[in-house]
């Protein structure tokens, strides 16, 4: 039987070579997007969803249709996140608060009514970022972006806590990867996002111990 997969922010970058890379694996895909629609995948082992993780009635809707078209789900990839602030040096309200709303808020959201729908043996996958870590973090830019991936980390943390010896949990940096969440990372980006997305996929496939921070680039822990 088909492994499913859910992956958040699937329309492009990290999240739609995740969801070919998936496809290609045998896996049924699951993929949202704020338009639902998703261009360059198609065959019946991937299903399209709307989702905005910065409206609590999207979220609330793309449950309803996930629960109502799937009995379980195998891995939930909490990929979709902004970053707005990347590569400024001082916090600005606006971008703050929506920073948060779909890194932190929304993700956690979308997330917990989702736990009991994951198969047991399952994982959940956060899509964070080393920006997060709190012990090689030596710069001053990014506020929000920063702060966001930590408190990502620690829902990773508590989760893990939460589920341990049900799903397993992780955090996961995927790199420095060709992205348009900030116009310099398609210059200066050190993997595409298909490399990326491999790097992923053979985290996913390790036996890696639940609460994991991993830096999938040169594959090794995080300190948190």
């Amino acid at each position: 039987m088909k492994k499913i997969a859910l992956i958040t922010g699937a329309s492009k970058g990290i999240g739609k070579a995740l969801a070919k890379k998936m496809l290609n694996e045998g896996f049924i895909v699951i993929g949202t997007s704020r338009s639902g629609k998703i261009n360059d995948i198609e065959g019946k082992d991937f299903h399209s969803i709307k989702l905005d993780l910065s409206n609590p009635e999207s979220i609330e809707d793309a449950h309803k249709e996930i629960l109502k078209k799937f009995k379980g789900i195998d891995i939930l990839i909490n990929n979709a996140g902004i970053g707005p602030d990347l590569d400024t040096y001082y916090p600005e309200r606006k971008s703050f608060n929506l920073t948060f709303d779909i890194n932190v808020n929304g993700t956690v959201f979308f997330t917990e009514p989702l736990i009991e729908a994951i198969n047991e043996n399952g994982a959940i996958l956060n899509i964070s970022s080393k920006m997060g870590s709190l012990h090689v973090c030596e710069l001053t830019d990014s506020v929000a972006y920063r702060m966001s991936k930590s408190a990502l980390n620690m829902y990773t943390k508590i989760l893990a806590n939460r589920l341990k010896g049900k799903i397993k949990v992780a955090s996961i940096h995927p790199g420095w990867v060709k992205t348009t969440i900030i116009e310099s990372n398609l210059t200066n980006g050190r993997l595409t996002p298909k490399e990326s997305a491999e790097n992923i996929f053979n985290f996913i496939k390790m036996d890696y111990e639940s609460g994991t921070f991993w830096n999938s680039e040169n594959g090794s822990n995080l300190q948190w």
